[in-house]
């Protein structure tokens, strides 16, 4: 066997055990009464992880000399969606959001004594992250021009003053990346959660089930940290941004195709079994279209996914496809969850089974990370200017 061919066989044994594993220990892990419950929840995912990693599933992009799996960013679109189709999934395999794509930009960006402080633990788990850029209004959300939070100079460090809300993982965060406005433009900064001038006002609450870590409103009042919180160049702030964005949006997508599969999987076994006029609901030509429609769906996502990813992989720029995948994607997943529903009927809108709770967890995609709204449009001026053909 060629070395290409061990090491596909290689990857394909892994994907298999994890599969194994989320089958086996994950999905039976999920108790959907403490699904809103973040203390259960975090308990559970600690469990969760400490048996990942004793398996040997460290995060999927991080180097293996660092204890990572060093997966390629096509072979995370596998992995990922193997984990997606658990709630506890992500959580458990150190690929959840705020925590993969803060480090798959971190460890562009920070330097070595920067890493020893703050990548190496978030590596190991020992820290947890969340990345603080969107503002209320009048601040910051879909047009990163609006940023209002301000970082000054102050002796050799600086003083951050701002307010930041839905903020993914707040609640639980160790250390926050927060995106400030310098005399320079946007810039990054590693503030510990600790520091004095740093407030966590509320978690907010959502429609997202398993959201560990919740979506939190943070107040930043005289905050003041050392030079060593300055991450990179002074005023490349968006263009950090749009780094982690973009594989934010891959994670995304991977991670909701393997959920939404899950709920239509679970819809075709209740329609197998359901009888309506004396058939099973398998039967009716409506459901077979709500079935058929899905599989359409999910092969696009994937093949859209994917594609996305070997572009990244060869180092081109994904900032008009990735684009074109979230939109699409984010919709498509919406579709087949709400199809699941749909087939199930009552028993779907119940939480006896996790199909509703699917629904909602996959829905807010279509705002996060820009909401499609916005990516139409951008995606519209990109064709227009570059003279674009489809």
């Amino acid at each position: 066997m060629s070395g290409a061919g061990r090491e596909a066989a290689s990857f394909d044994a892994l994907v298999e055990r994890l599969r194994q594993f989320i089958d086996d220990e994950v999905i039976p892990g999920e108790d959907l009464g403490t699904a809103h419950d973040a203390q259960a929840v975090e308990r559970t995912a600690a469990q969760l992880r400490a048996r990942a990693q004793a398996l040997g599933f460290g995060a999927p992009r991080t180097a293996v000399a660092e204890g990572g799996l060093g997966l390629s960013w096509e072979q995370c679109c596998v992995w990922l969606e193997e984990a997606g189709r658990s709630f506890l999934g992500p959580l458990a395999l150190q690929c959840a959001p705020p925590g993969q794509p803060d480090l798959a930009a971190l460890e562009q960006l920070l330097t070595p004594a920067q890493q020893a402080r703050w990548l190496a633990p978030l590596r190991a788990g020992r820290l947890r992250s969340c990345f603080a850029m969107t503002e209320p209004a009048p601040g910051v959300g879909s047009d990163p021009r609006m940023l209002r939070s301000t970082a000054v100079r102050d002796g050799e460090g600086w003083r951050l003053d701002g307010h930041k809300w839905f903020i993914t993982g707040a609640e639980a965060a160790d250390v926050a990346i927060v995106v400030a406005r310098t005399e320079a433009g946007p810039s990054w900064f590693m503030v510990d959660t600790t520091t004095p001038g740093f407030e966590r006002v509320r978690a907010i609450r959502t429609i997202e089930p398993f959201a560990l870590g919740g979506h939190g409103e943070i107040r930043l009042e005289g905050c003041r940290v050392g030079p060593d919180a300055l991450v990179g160049e002074e005023g490349q702030g968006l263009a950090y941004a749009q780094l982690r964005l973009e594989g934010a949006r891959l994670f995304h997508c991977m991670r909701f195709i393997g959920l939404a599969s899950r709920a239509m999987a679970m819809a075709q076994d209740h329609a197998a079994t359901r009888e309506s006029q004396g058939v099973p609901l398998a039967e009716h030509q409506m459901v077979q279209a709500h079935v058929a429609d899905a599989h359409i769906d999910l092969y696009a996502a994937r093949l859209m996914t994917r594609e996305v990813a070997r572009d990244l992989d060869a180092g081109r720029s994904i900032r008009h496809s990735s684009s074109m995948a979230k939109v699409f994607v984010s919709e498509a997943v919406c579709r087949v969850a709400d199809s699941a529903v749909q087939i199930t009927g009552a028993l779907g809108v119940s939480e006896d089974l996790p199909l509703s709770m699917i629904l909602r967890m996959v829905r807010p995609f279509r705002i996060y990370d820009g909401a499609s709204e916005v990516h139409r449009a951008a995606i519209a001026r990109r064709a227009f200017t570059r003279r674009l053909r489809p």
